[in-house]
């Protein structure tokens, strides 16, 4: 790189792993138990608000969830309750 702004750089994004949603699911709702909550209000809470302070920040679980998209879990929930 010679330093110069005029010319277009690219950056290449490291993709990040993709994470199963069940475990996601799993681990969110073991963390939100310890802390003492329902974790079926609390997600519903936040799949319904997006609120992420319904999820606990205990053993990174709020982080965790947060690197799915909403709309992608209720899909897994569907296609899961429909399929069984």
């Amino acid at each position: 790189m010679n330093g110069s702004f005029d010319e277009t750089q690219t950056f290449r994004m490291v993709p990040e792993e993709k994470v199963s949603i069940r475990q996601v699911l799993f681990e969110v709702s073991h963390a939100l138990k310890e802390k003492g909550y329902n974790p079926i209000n609390q997600l519903v809470g936040y799949l319904m608000s997006g609120d992420p302070t319904y999820v606990t920040s205990h053993k990174g679980a709020r982080n965790l969830i947060r690197k799915l998209e909403r709309d992608e879990i209720l899909e897994e929930l569907l296609r899961y309750y429909l399929d069984t």
